[in-house]
């Protein structure tokens, strides 16, 4: 994302397109769609404390709003 938020608008386009592609039974593509728009920092929070740091390390997440929030090394804390 170089560096910039995702509005909102953009956000619902992308979730409006996984929820197609979801309804189409391409599970993989939706997923791979969803893991674009940012997730919330307070739900990114609580899946660091809940499932771990290497989960949303290595599951491809956009936590590009939690590291606006909480800071670059947030996931290292």
């Amino acid at each position: 994302m170089n560096g910039q938020l995702m509005t909102l608008k953009e956000q619902l386009v992308i979730l409006a397109k996984a929820a197609e592609l979801r309804g189409e039974g391409k599970e993989t593509e939706s997923t791979a769609l969803i893991k674009t728009v940012p997730m919330p920092p307070f739900l990114a929070k609580i899946m660091k404390e809940k499932v771990g740091v290497d989960y949303l390390i290595n599951g491809g997440w956009n936590l590009s709003e939690a590291e606006a929030e909480f800071g670059q090394d947030w996931l290292s804390r």
